[in-house]
């Protein structure tokens, strides 16, 4: 644990300037892509592949600052109780409030610090942690703490700052340091000093033009939480596996992780060169993701999803549970759910709209974060889905529905049968799970 002192420092640093700052009235309910990230049902999907339902389950936000995560999760898991944790009591008071005004009342929030948390004597189903880990002076600590308190069966969301897509913004903070601007609780004075330097600095300066961005200007408080962020540091992919083996817990899965993968750094994905051809397909998760850090370090999060280790059946090697490998037996067993950050009435009027004006429609535009290419449907496609915004469905359903707006294939111009039909189906949904657009489950 820190020293009282440099306890103190980071405490007054986040009750004089609580993060994030969101102001009170402002909600996440537009925010799709932020609510799906905060969703335990995307969370859980990826590791077990079916639907949970999140009523009267115990989430816990462990750093909770100034309330407006606590709200997405609030927002994000209808009915189920949040417990917002802080070492700051500002913003713990500004989650309280936070909260209440907008409406939610299953909300306990308390002062402290995350290696308390096992004396809150509860068990969490979820634990959202987010922005918090890589500013804890022993951070295995605090995923011991944190694992102490997860059910068997529950998720934790961690995150890590990457030492290799964040090694510029920490020799701005070693320069900043030794100009005496850290030696207390960096305030108005110490980042008006920032502003200063770094406005004052020639454009071709190295520090400058990787680290200074028109938009501090606008937000002179991003100096705090780049420049002169306390505690700050980085890590890497072995940093982050070493860190999980440790206190017992397992990756699951990268929250962004259509945004990781390797293949799709090569011009070819699917002809690779040597050695990549055969190291690839055969090498682990751990290594897979390493080799995409160190030839592609674009991720300032190393952002994961965790749960308790499982000695009996390691990550990799679990058989595979994806639908891309299901048989046809599998998908005629099936329910389809659409993800609940799509089943809007928005996007649905979206939907609706794109295939009147006879033009297509990206679905991706309305989760815009998931998938790193665009995810664009037929009109046909599109209405072929239409039953799933009235809820879960048989891939039976969308096949007779593909069957109907799909009367001839193409290019044969045959009739389209059932069967052919219940194909094309499939394959629409497959490419649309991949994203968890669309949830599979047995």
């Amino acid at each position: 644990m820190l020293p009282p002192e440099a306890l103190d420092k980071i405490r007054q640093q986040f009750d004089h300037a609580p993060y994030p700052r969101v102001p009170l009235e402002q909600s996440p309910k537009d925010d799709p892509n932020s609510l799906f990230k905060h969703s335990l049902i995307t969370a859980y999907y990826r590791r077990e592949g079916r639907v949970i339902d999140p009523q009267d389950r115990l989430i816990l936000d462990a750093g909770c600052g100034s309330g407006y995560k606590c709200l997405m999760l609030a927002e994000a898991n209808p009915g189920a109780k949040i417990v917002g944790m802080d070492l700051s009591e500002k913003s713990v008071e500004l989650t309280r409030q936070r909260l209440a005004y907008h409406g939610f009342d299953q909300v306990e929030c308390y002062a402290g610090l995350i290696e308390e948390l096992p004396q809150l004597g509860m068990q969490f189903d979820y634990i959202n942690c987010d922005e918090v880990l890589y500013l804890l002076p022993n951070p295995l600590a605090g995923l011991q703490a944190m694992r102490s308190v997860l059910k068997p069966d529950g998720l934790l969301r961690v995150n890590l700052h990457s030492a290799y897509q964040r090694r510029r913004y920490y020799q701005a903070q070693d320069l900043f340091r030794m100009l005496g601007l850290m030696e207390g609780n960096p305030e108005e004075l110490e980042v008006g000093l920032v502003h200063e330097t770094m406005n004052a600095l020639q454009d071709h300066v190295v520090l400058k033009t990787t680290t200074w961005h028109p938009i501090y200007d606008q937000q002179p408080e991003g100096v705090l939480v780049d420049h002169l962020l306390l505690g700050d540091k980085g890590y890497t992919i072995p940093d982050l596996f070493g860190l999980l083996k440790s206190a017992d817990l397992e990756l699951i899965s990268m929250v962004n992780w259509l945004h990781w993968d390797l293949r799709d750094l090569f011009q070819n994905p699917h002809a690779l060169p040597e050695p990549w051809d055969q190291l690839v397909p055969n090498c682990s998760i751990e290594d897979q993701l390493y080799f995409y850090e160190l030839l592609n370090p674009v991720h300032r999060l190393l952002d994961a999803w965790c749960g308790v280790a499982t000695e009996a059946e390691p990550p990799d090697s679990r058989p595979d549970r994806t639908v891309q490998n299901w048989a046809l037996s599998d998908w005629q067993r099936a329910t389809l759910h659409l993800h609940p950050q799509l089943r809007t009435e928005r996007v649905r009027q979206a939907l609706l709209a794109a295939c009147q004006a006879s033009q297509p429609f990206e679905i991706s535009r309305h989760l815009s974060q998931v998938s790193p290419t665009p995810v664009v449907l037929s009109s046909s496609q599109a209405l072929s889905l239409l039953p799933l915004w009235d809820g879960p469905h048989s891939i039976a359903a969308i096949a007779h529905q593909y069957q109907r707006f799909h009367p001839v294939q193409l290019p044969s111009l045959e009739p389209m049968t059932p069967d052919a039909a219940l194909g094309q189906a499939v394959e629409l949904i497959k490419r649309l799970e991949r994203c968890l657009f669309v949830l599979v489950e047995l």
